[in-house]
This record gives C-alpha cells, sequence and structure tokens, in this order.
C-alpha cells in the first residue's frame, strides 16, 4: 500500500508535472507517511490478527482504487517515467550514476533506522514492546509511540517505492498487491525478525532466489518461495542473522528495555 501508492505519486509528478527526482522522491514519501498517519490511526486500536487483517483490507481498497484511477494507467501501469538530475548537477540517466545514487539513499536510511532504534523513542518502543501496560502505567502515550512508529515505517517504504520508480522508469499495481507485502515478510522472516541487518540479508537473499530461478523454472518460482517461507516460520524462525547471534551467544537472553528510559514518566 504504501509502497506502491508512493511509487504512483512519485511516477507521476515527475512525468506529468515535470518535478525534479528530488522532488518527486519528497512527494512520494510525504504521500506515504500521509497515508501511514490515515491508516495507522484506525489500525493501532487492535491488535494481532485484527491489526493484520484491517491492514489487509485497506490495502485492497487502495489496489482497487489505483486499479480504476485515471491517471495510473490500470493493468498497463505508469509509463515513461524520466529519470531527470539529482539537484540539476547529476545526471541519473547513467545506470552508474543511478547505482551509486540508491546506494547513498539506502546507506542514509540505514543509518536513519539505526539512529531512531538506538534513540530514546526507539527505547520506548522497546519498552511497550515488552511490557504495554507497564509502559503505559509509567505515564507513556502507547498509541502515540506506535502511530508516530508506523508513520516513520510507511514513511521508509514510500521512498522504496518512490526509488523503485525512479530507477525503472514503470509502475504496475504489482507493487499494491498483497504479494508484495508477503514478500516483505518472508525477506525479514529469512534474515532475522528484530534486527537490524536481518531484513537486508534477507532482501539480498530473496531477490538473489527469485533473479537466478525466475529463467529457469518460470511460474514455479513462487512456489519454490513459499516453500521458504514455510519453512523460515516452522523451522528457522531466528532468521539467518537471528541464528548467527545465537550461535556467537549462546545462552545471551534479549537485553531489557533501557531502564533510565523505561522507568522515567513521559513529560
Amino acid at each position: 500500500m504504501f509502497f506502491g501508492s508512493a511509487g504512483y505519486t512519485a511516477g507521476y509528478a515527475m512525468k506529468a508535472w515535470g518535478v525534479t527526482p528530488e522532488i518527486g522522491l519528497l512527494l512520494g514519501t510525504l504521500a506515504a507517511a500521509l497515508a501511514g498517519l490515515l491508516v495507522g490511526s484506525l489500525a493501532i486500536r487492535r491488535q494481532g490478527i485484527y491489526f493484520a487483517m484491517i491492514t489487509l483490507a485497506l490495502s485492497q481498497m487502495v489496489y482497487f482504487v489505483l486499479l480504476q484511477a485515471p491517471f495510473t494507467g490500470g493493468e498497463d501501469g505508469l509509463q515513461g517515467v524520466p529519470r531527470g538530475s539529482f539537484l540539476g548537477i547529476f545526471d541519473l540517466s547513467s545506470d552508474i550514476a543511478m547505482y551509486y545514487f540508491v546506494a547513498l539513499v539506502f546507506v542514509l536510511g540505514f543509518v536513519a533506522i539505526w539512529r531512531i532504534v538506538n534513540s530514546p523513542f526507539g527505547h520506548i518502543l522497546k519498552a511497550i514492546r515488552e511490557n504495554e501496560p507497564r509502559a503505559v502505567s509509567l505515564g507513556y502515550d502507547a498509541n502515540r509511540f506506535k502511530l508516530l512508529a508506523f508513520v516513520l515505517s510507511s514513511a521508509l517504504a514510500g521512498l522504496a517505492g518512490s526509488l523503485k520508480v525512479l530507477v525503472l522508469g514503470v509502475e504496475t499495481l504489482t507493487d499494491v498487491h498483497w504479494h508484495t507485502s508477503g514478500e516483505v515478510v518472508l525477506m525479514t522472516l529469512m534474515g532475522g525478525v528484530g534486527t537490524l541487518l536481518g531484513p537486508v540479508i534477507g532482501a539480498t537473499a530473496v531477490v538473489g532466489i527469485q533473479s537466478e530461478l525466475a529463467d529457469k523454472v518460470g511460474s514455479w518460482v513462487t512456489v519454490i518461495m513459499g516453500v521458504i517461507f514455510v519453512i523460515c516460520v516452522l523451522s528457522f524462525r531466528k532468521g539467518i542473522v537471528g541464528g548467527l547471534l545465537a550461535v556467537l551467544t549462546p545462552g545471551q537472553k534479549r537485553k531489557p528495555a533501557n531502564p533510565k528510559v523505561a522507568s522515567t514518566p513521559n513529560t
């Protein structure tokens, strides 16, 4: 939902309005953040399967809206999105230049995630994850923090979607389909839930497997990915990074939330 809608927003802005790549990326990210604010305001009121069903239902609504919207191109997708030049200086028409630009955005995004996770805000989120009633009793507004985390996650997904349409020059309904959400879950499970490097390793593994097997087994690659997903859920729940950490640090339990943050009421 956030990945694809941001891609359509950025792609349409760059193609129809002729905005520069940096403005297109910004508009796509802001559109995803706004969608995250609206969806999160409803979704965070529920947990577990109810949370998943609400977000899935809203995601499908967005899918059908974009299917019928006149500016998306329907099933043909939004095509011919120009790359342009970043800040009017760096020409992104070259694949080499685009590669380094994407790498720079990735590094900056990863650093931003690391900083958020290790900030007081991140420690409060950990406290809410570990024991939400206790965090609430200490004076924290759990819903407000969860909503902010939801919006930040949506914005990051929107940045990725905007970057994809800039690289490929096309945006399709595949990016707003529930199957894309399933791939993200698979990447996270394979790499390791609750780790910073896990999703990166998982995404590299999943995309690599799809690229290598697409020409060899055709549509069967979807079946293979489904089998991998089942195996990860049943037998490999810590993922690649989580499993390595368990081997390298045997017997070490998860560290509790920062007591300096979790024990002081929010003012």
